[in-house]
């Protein structure tokens, strides 16, 4: 089966290497991926101690980026190696601080894996959330290094529990332990005997609630709100946007807070011609000027977490396609949170929906509906702030179980500590 899947991880890049003549976002990744190893050789220190963390793109990083932090605070000797697949969390998250090195990770060929290893000689590598990679898995298994998958969630009809899924399902064996986001995903392993499983729950909930405490006021964005109510819309696709500003237009005492998720000047045109070019950008709005607009359009990165303080109602995007986004910065501002239809993978979802302080809409009706009642309902979103809070803790509990051994001291070391 392995030589089944390295044959169709090699063509996989080379359908990657054909679209990357047109399409940029596969140029990016085929560029990213050919150099990662270069890159590696150049950058990694040759005695350091590397923990080796790897996430898809942003939304594993953020579910990562707790336990690095705290790695750093109490193990201020380790160094901390971050990998992405998609160029989206590369391009944004390069410059992080909290890691010693970021990269794209190798395609997941043997020859890369074994020199991926060989290079970094990772101390133990944390896999975030979904991605699982065949032959990383089974050459850091054969280099004996501790492995471990943190905010794992499992479903059913994922392929490890198909009757054609049993070699995926033994990878999971090459990890020291499973750190697991909810009961649910426990007792679907050990039913399939993958019994190295720990219930820690979700370390975005930590993320989000640091997010939280560390919130900055913004005065253009206050200067915007002038006392009205508020809908904050983030992380938007076109999908949503027509429905949003549909509903705009119906209600113009309604203020409307729009952040893309993608801020190309392309989308950003669209944006334009959706609203009639009746709007301001964040970039170019002063506090003079903003509050004559029922529309706010960041073109920023980096603040639509402090942007939900503001909300009366949070419209969260994705749900038309692929799934929802991080509807989490919302609820713990106890601001009631309104998405589309494809939310079924994410518990708290689920979890908000039944404690009545989320819902999911299929069409412009359901969101009028949803939006009309929300914005006259005082108490709607308190218990989403709850919520969050009775969740934290996840970091915690994971960075307990990483044992990491003291750094192995030099012959001067050892002298000066038998002398004194």
């Amino acid at each position: 089966m392995r030589y089944l899947y390295s044959i169709g991880i090699h063509t996989y890049r080379f359908l990657i290497f054909l679209a990357s003549f047109f399409n940029p976002k596969a140029r990016e990744l085929y560029k990213g991926q050919k150099n990662a190893l270069r890159y590696l050789k150049s950058n990694i220190e040759e005695n350091a101690r590397y923990v080796w963390f790897h996430a898809a793109s942003l939304g594993e990083f953020e579910q990562g980026r707790p336990i690095m932090e705290a790695l750093k605070r109490q193990h201020p000797d380790l160094k901390i190696l971050l990998t992405f697949y998609s160029p989206s969390g590369y391009n944004v998250r390069k410059d992080y601080r909290g890691a010693d090195v970021v990269a794209y990770l190798p395609p997941d060929t043997r020859r890369s894996a074994r020199a991926f290893v060989k290079t970094v000689k990772p101390l133990k590598a944390i896999f975030i959330k979904y991605e699982f990679w065949p032959n990383f898995l089974l050459t850091l298994r054969a280099e004996g290094v501790p492995t471990y998958a943190v905010s794992a969630i499992f479903r059913p009809n994922q392929i490890f529990f198909k009757w054609y899924g049993k070699w995926y399902l033994q990878l999971l064996t090459t990890f020291r332990r499973l750190f697991v986001q909810d009961q649910d995903s426990a007792v679907l392993l050990e039913k399939h005997g993958i019994h190295q499983v720990s219930v820690s729950g979700d370390t975005r909930f930590d993320r989000v609630f640091a997010l939280f405490s560390e919130a900055k006021k913004l005065p253009l964005v206050e200067a915007f709100v002038a006392g009205k109510p508020v809908i904050v819309a983030g992380s938007t696709w076109p999908e949503d946007e027509d429905l949003l500003v549909k509903y705009l237009k119906k209600h113009p005492k309604i203020k409307l807070i729009l952040v893309p998720h993608e801020i190309h000047k392309n989308h950003l045109e669209q944006i334009s011609k959706l609203l009639d070019g009746k709007f301001i950008r964040y970039t170019e709005a002063s506090e003079n000027n903003i509050a004559d607009y029922n529309c706010l359009v960041v073109d920023v990165v980096g603040i639509l977490s402090s942007i939900y303080q503001y909300a009366k109602v949070a419209y969260v995007g994705g749900g038309f396609g692929v799934g929802i986004h991080n509807i989490l910065e919302a609820a713990v501002w106890n601001v009631p949170v309104v998405f589309g239809p494809n939310f079924q993978k994410f518990k708290e979802a689920r979890d908000l929906i039944q404690l009545k302080s989320a819902f999911s809409i299929n069409d412009y009706t359901s969101l009028e509906e949803n939006l009309d009642k929300l914005l006259c309902d005082e108490k709607a979103g308190q218990m989403a702030g709850n919520y969050v809070r009775e969740n934290i803790g996840a970091t915690e509990l994971i960075c307990r179980n990483l044992e990491f051994p003291e750094p192995a001291k030099n012959a001067n070391e050892e002298k000066a500590q038998n002398q004194s």
